[in-house]
Parts: C-alpha cells; sequence; structure tokens
C-alpha cells in the first residue's frame, strides 16, 4: 500500500517521509543539524517549524519537490517552487533543450517523459520502432510503460519478455518508494497484471551488468541498454519530473540496423 504522504498535518507528513527513507528521529536531527527534542516537538505538532526548517528536513529527506510544496502549506507557508504544464510558454527554453538532446541522439531513439511516464516529447527514430502498436496506447499522453508491457503494445515483440518486465516494475517499486506517488503503484499493479510469456531469449550471463530491452523490429533483432538524463538543479516542479530515456544500441548488428533504419 502506499502511504499518502502529501495529505494530513506537518508533522504527519514529516513522519511518513522520515518512515520512508528509514530515518530516526535522532538520525533526521543529526544529518539536518537541529535539536531531537525540537524535532520530536514539531513532529507531534508540540512547535510549529520555520520555513527554513521546512526546506531544511525536506532537503535532508530528498523530497522532491511537488512534496516540498505539500510540506510548506502543511506548515502555512506558500510553495517555494512553481508548477506548470510542459507545454507552458514559460517552459519554451526547456523544451527545446530537450528536443535538441533527443534528436541529437538520432539514429538510435530516445524519448522524454513526465513523472508518471507519460511520453511528452521524442525523436524521429521512436515512432519507426512502434509498428502494430495498438492506437489506443499511442493517443496522447501516452504512457511508455503500458506501450511497452501492453499485449496490444510491444510485448509480443520484446524478445526477453518476462527479463525486461520484471526490471521495469522493479525500477518502478524503486520509484514509488522513493515518492511516495498513489498513481504510479496504480500503474506498478496495472503492469504486473499483464501476462509475460516465458522469455525467448538465452538467460542473462551473471556477468552482465545491464538488462538489456531485445525487441524484433522489421530491421531485424534488435539489442538496447538505456540511460536516463534529468536536470541537474531544476526550482520548477514539471522540470524536476522530466527525465530523458536514452536507447543505445548493445551489439554492432543493432548499430548498425538503425543506421540503414528509417
Amino acid at each position: 500500500m502506499t502511504i499518502a504522504v502529501d495529505q494530513g498535518s506537518f508533522g504527519e507528513q514529516l513522519k511518513a517521509w522520515r518512515g520512508r527513507r528509514h530515518m530516526s528521529q535522532l538520525d533526521l536531527a543529526l544529518e539536518a543539524e537541529i535539536s531531537a527534542r525540537h524535532l520530536s516537538f514539531v513532529e507531534t505538532g508540540r512547535a510549529r517549524p520555520s520555513r527554513e526548517m521546512v526546506l531544511r528536513l525536506a532537503e535532508t529527506l530528498s523530497v522532491p519537490l511537488r512534496s516540498r510544496n505539500a510540506l510548506l502549506l502543511a506548515a502555512g507557508f506558500a510553495p517555494a517552487y512553481r508548477e506548470r504544464g510542459f507545454d507552458d510558454p514559460a517552459l519554451g527554453p526547456a523544451r527545446e533543450a530537450v528536443q535538441r538532446i533527443l534528436d541529437g541522439h538520432a539514429p538510435y531513439p530516445a524519448l522524454a517523459v513526465d513523472r508518471h511516464w507519460q511520453m511528452v516529447a521524442h525523436n524521429q527514430v521512436v515512432p519507426l520502432l512502434l509498428g502494430g502498436v495498438a492506437a489506443h496506447l499511442l493517443a496522447p499522453p501516452a504512457n511508455v510503460l503500458r506501450l511497452s508491457l501492453h499485449p496490444e503494445g510491444l510485448a509480443p515483440r520484446i524478445v526477453n519478455l518476462a527479463v525486461w518486465k520484471r526490471h521495469l516494475l522493479d525500477r518502478l517499486a524503486g520509484q514509488v518508494a522513493a515518492s511516495a506517488d498513489p498513481v504510479l503503484e496504480a500503474l506498478r499493479e496495472e503492469l504486473a497484471a499483464y501476462p509475460a510469456p516465458a522469455s525467448k531469449a538465452p538467460p542473462i550471463e551473471a556477468s552482465a551488468i545491464l538488462v538489456p530491452l531485445q525487441l524484433e523490429s522489421p530491421a531485424g533483432r534488435l539489442s538496447f541498454f538505456s540511460t536516463t538524463t534529468v536536470f541537474g538543479t531544476p526550482v520548477e516542479v514539471t522540470l524536476s519530473e522530466i527525465a530523458i530515456e536514452s536507447f543505445f544500441p548493445a551489439d554492432p548488428e543493432t548499430a548498425e540496423a538503425l543506421r540503414n533504419l528509417g
């Protein structure tokens, strides 16, 4: 079950985040360089934290910016971080930067997703790999995890589907633990219920350091590994939640096939 840490009093939210980070009151007090007694009073509602203390505790607990705003509101302060849609004109320079990164990754696929894995941008290679995917999965906002594992999506063409599904679910579980986002938890439960036939690929060797995505395509069998890029020092909620997923060829055959694709 997901704990709704963005609801309740400041003390309740703080305690929930402390629990998710597996920190005692003493641990948090030491890390944040505040009195353990005062922290106890704040958490139980016997003392009201200052705005500076709210932000210091949130930083110490690595609370996402969206939830830092919730902590501030619960403590009686205005939010510190703005939130605008990714299509907001004010985020035009950021969108352009994201698209330059994606386009510069060609001839390899790359896409950008929001906090719920909804695709907000992609380069010209991505659509070339989505042939045969059901139209309803591609309708905006397309969720790339659903698109990947749904029986009407890429799943029938993923050679190592069982392994790839386990990798995605483990990754999603880590995000749920870090963010306490009920939407991500619901998505994880949905994806876990999708069928995953036995893998058609040979088992991954014990010496392997990456989980590849092995995909059948008109260009043949393609094998990828991926990296994730995020903005380094965002002070805007939406930008803090944008991630760029870049796929690289895991073997020379894939690299050659992608150079000839399109």
